[in-house]
């Protein structure tokens, strides 16, 4: 279980992650980026029991300084501005049965961070998960650098082979 792409840690406690998008892709389930903009469904599925017993809300806030995958909650920069961006809001309430289910209509691609908070009611702890994520398909933005370097690197490599003997081949190995 450790090794599930879907697995989220909430303190010490974990929880299975699973997003779908019943209008678009019906089939197929996501935990990370979701590919279009669209209604999607959120299920959380308590996978330590102590879940259970706690109060869990589910927020989702808009990524308004861009800060991308290594977002943390100090990143967003505290209580006001979270509740100032976010687009949803679930609250504090016990889910016995173990399941959180959360339905949220998309409408404008970009980054996104959802937050998943616990409150122990009996000890008064409360526990954070973060994790960002993008709507409307892959932020590849962030790589187009690197690929026009290695289309660069190439074409140089490329250009300089056929100024000397790299690719010819040497007398009498034909």
């Amino acid at each position: 279980m450790e090794e599930d792409m879907c697995l989220i840690k909430i303190g010490p406690y974990s929880a299975h992650f699973t997003g779908y998008l019943p209008q678009a892709r019906a089939s197929q389930e996501f935990c990370e980026d979701i590919p279009v903009v669209t209604n999607a469904i959120f299920v959380l599925d308590f996978i330590s029991d102590e879940l259970r017993a706690m109060d869990v809300d589910f927020r989702i806030v808009r990524d308004v300084k861009n800060i991308g995958n290594k977002a943390s909650y100090e990143d967003l920069g505290g209580p006001e501005a979270v509740e100032k961006a976010s687009v949803f809001y679930e609250k504090p309430k016990t889910y016995s049965a173990g399941t959180l289910s959360i339905h949220y209509p998309f409408v404008e691609r970009g980054g996104y961070v959802g937050i998943i908070e616990a409150h122990h009611q009996a000890t008064g702890l409360s526990y954070r998960s973060v994790f960002p994520f993008y709507v409307g398909g892959g932020h590849y933005a962030k790589y187009l650098t690197y690929y026009a370097l290695l289309f660069v690197f190439c074409g140089v490599f490329i250009w300089g082979s056929g100024r000397s003997s790299i690719f010819r081949p040497k007398p009498g190995a034909v």
